[in-house]
């Protein structure tokens, strides 16, 4: 039995009273835990007499039961997501409840779970002391824990530690959709941007990634040339890649995107099947449906809309880029063309050059966006010949001393006309016109820069733009054979050249052969 110091008091009252406070609002969920932690096993019984049965925000209790600081210990650090804590001061030692409490606070660093210190010997923790010193909720005596209090006690702290969880869910909801806004932001293509937003909202769900595919089927589409096209896709839509909203027999999915459609925010959700439609200022039309495996709530709802408008603004802001890149692409090719025209005999020399650039790139390690770029970007490494007199650079014969000096200043003339671009594929233009005539082994021009020294991208224009020169007939020189040609890489090898460079062009000479040939037939446009 009890000593008398433990002993629990029981008050006559009506149960209806507190009962029917407790259950105000019928929501559905998983219980409430409780850890009991105390030494006598009269208090565990007694304890969960007192409150078993009840509801706090239609959710019933769980109760787990510990005797020691140390039994105490290994639960919570399987349950995280404990909400109360009712612990006793004075178990295995006279502070076992005090160093338990460190031990949540510090270790664990679990700040959320409320604790109740009870003691039947205050006289072991001063109220007064215990309160100021440790980080515990609320400090009661065994004695005063009547049936009326131990309600209003666990309620309250129930009430607290739902307040804390839902603020905490909802800044950890917030931090998601930042990463998940920034992660969107750096999608350069359309289907990049469809794939992140899949992805970010199965981060902002928490679908683990195991499962992504079976608990959140979706796909992202966009209306493109008058027909919608399905650019990313999860689950059971993967196989709808690249084709049309039209050909997936889903009833559900054409109805919730119809839906959607007809909402004031474009946004409809029933029956865990959610659609989202929006037009973007620059005009395009835009699909999101998702299937989900939780009921979406208040705070849901808040965050999608949050996160559906930095999409939109992603969309808009990828659209917009996509236009200032194509005029760019649309300027550059203008520029090279006229370039091209200066010279009878260069011919497809900057088709040529270019797709050489790109074969190079990819096989030397640089990524897709980054080998397209330079392939634009190469089409102006001849700029700077447009300050060049005809008499010069169409000469059939050697060019004596004089001569070669003033071509050679072609390069800074070319460079001085893009460099004072903010756009980044100029840029990269500008330094591609002022090193491409630098040599591995440091005796280029203009600067003399040697290996490493010399960009990665006027190394790689170096070398496609003497494989064309050699291949094709120049005003002061017929073309070379293959033979030739590979001869002469391997040779400067080292030399002239980057040694991986030409071991790329060595290694896939029939690669390189195949692009020669398409852009000296008649009639193909370079792309």
């Amino acid at each position: 039995m009890f000593a008398d110091s433990d002993e629990i008091l029981f008050k006559d009252e009506p149960p209806e009273t507190p009962r029917s406070a407790v259950s105000s609002r019928p929501v559905n969920g998983e219980p409430w835990k409780i850890l009991i932690v105390d030494d006598e096993e009269e208090v565990h019984s007694v304890t969960t007499y007192m409150i078993k049965g009840m509801k706090y925000l239609g959710r019933k209790f769980q109760f787990f039961h510990a005797y020691s600081g140390e039994e105490a210990k290994e639960i919570l650090a399987r349950h995280q997501d404990m909400a109360v804590i009712l612990l006793d001061v004075v178990m295995e030692t006279d502070d076992s409840g005090l160093r338990l409490v460190r031990f949540i606070r510090d270790e664990l660093q679990n700040h959320t779970v409320r604790i109740i210190l009870r003691t039947g010997q205050p006289g072991k923790a001063p109220a007064a002391k215990v309160i100021l010193e440790y980080d515990i909720n609320d400090y009661k005596e065994k004695t005063e824990l009547t049936l009326d209090k131990m309600l209003v006690t666990v309620i309250s702290a129930l009430r607290s530690y739902n307040f804390i969880t839902t603020i905490e869910n909802n800044r950890k909801g917030l931090k998601k959709i930042i990463d998940a806004s920034s992660d969107i932001f750096e999608r350069q293509s359309l289907q990049q941007l469809g794939s992140g937003i899949l992805k970010q909202l199965a981060s902002i769900f928490q679908f683990q990634e195991e499962t992504m595919d079976s608990q959140a089927s979706g796909l992202t589409a966009s209306i493109i040339n008058g027909q919608s096209l399905v650019l990313a896709a999860t689950g059971q839509f993967c196989q709808y890649v690249n084709h049309s909203i039209s050909e997936i027999d889903t009833a559900l999915m054409q109805t919730a995107l119809q839906l959607a459609q007809s909402q004031p925010h474009g946004f409809y959700c029933e029956d865990r099947k959610c659609a989202w439609y929006f037009k973007s200022q620059t005009g395009s039309e835009n699909f999101l449906y998702f299937e989900i495996a939780k009921e979406l709530d208040e705070n849901d709802h808040d965050l999608l809309e949050l996160f559906f408008t930095n999409v939109a603004l992603a969309f808009d802001n990828l659209f917009l880029n996509k236009g200032i890149e194509e005029t760019q692409k649309e300027i550059i090719y203008h520029i090279a063309e006229t370039m091209e025209c200066r010279s009878a005999e260069i011919g497809s020399h900057i088709r040529r050059v270019a797709e050489f650039s790109r074969l190079l790139a990819l096989k030397y390690g640089l990524g897709e966006e980054e080998a397209e770029m330079l392939k634009i970007a190469s089409t102006t490494h001849d700029l700077g010949k447009i300050g060049i007199p005809d008499s010069i650079l169409n000469k059939p014969g050697p060019l004596t001393p004089e001569e070669y000096n003033i071509i050679k200043t072609h390069v800074y003339q070319g460079h001085d006309l893009l460099m004072n671009s903010t756009s980044p594929i100029i840029q990269m233009a500008a330094l591609i016109v002022l090193l491409h005539h630098e040599r591995w082994d440091g005796l280029g021009y203009p600067q003399g820069l040697k290996g490493d020294e010399i960009h990665i991208h006027g190394r790689i224009i170096g070398v496609a733009d003497v494989f064309d020169a050699l291949s094709n007939k120049r005003i002061y020189h017929e073309a070379w054979s293959w033979e030739a040609v590979f001869a002469h890489f391997r040779e400067q090898r080292g030399k002239h050249f980057d040694p991986k460079l030409v071991d790329i062009l060595l290694e896939n000479q029939e690669e390189f052969k195949a692009i020669w040939s398409r852009y000296n037939a008649t009639g193909l446009q370079f792309t």
